[in-house]
């Protein structure tokens, strides 16, 4: 059973939700949603994750301009308030994370510590 948030944990930028719908069109992603999540590791003790992915019973699902983005219920408090950005550039470009929840970062920006 999904549980529908009321208001999104994760949110996307306009970028952010274009190249996701874009990566969503490809067939190997037929049917899928965007996961955001955390694991243990990385440099500074926990690490972001997404991927494509079929939504899981207790998910939180919140929509945003077309694109379904999921999270697990023991990533929600991780993640409640982060922000996803894009950018094309050729230096630096790729999916940025903005995590107010995050008191220290690594300075690849793929890890935290809570």
């Amino acid at each position: 059973m999904e549980t529908v948030a009321e208001k999104s944990v994760v949110t996307l930028t306009p970028s952010a939700v274009a190249e996701v719908k874009s990566l969503l069109a490809l067939p190997e992603n037929a049917g899928k949603h965007m996961r955001y999540y955390v694991e243990q590791g990385g440099c500074s003790g926990m690490q972001y994750g997404m991927v494509f992915d079929e939504q899981r019973d207790g998910d939180l699902v919140s929509e945003q301009d077309g694109v379904n983005v999921l999270v697990d219920p023991i990533s929600v408090d991780f993640l409640r308030g982060m922000q996803v950005d894009f950018s094309d550039a050729l230096s630096g470009g790729g999916f940025k994370i903005s995590n107010p929840n995050a008191k220290q970062s690594c300075g690849c920006g793929k890890s935290f510590k809570a």
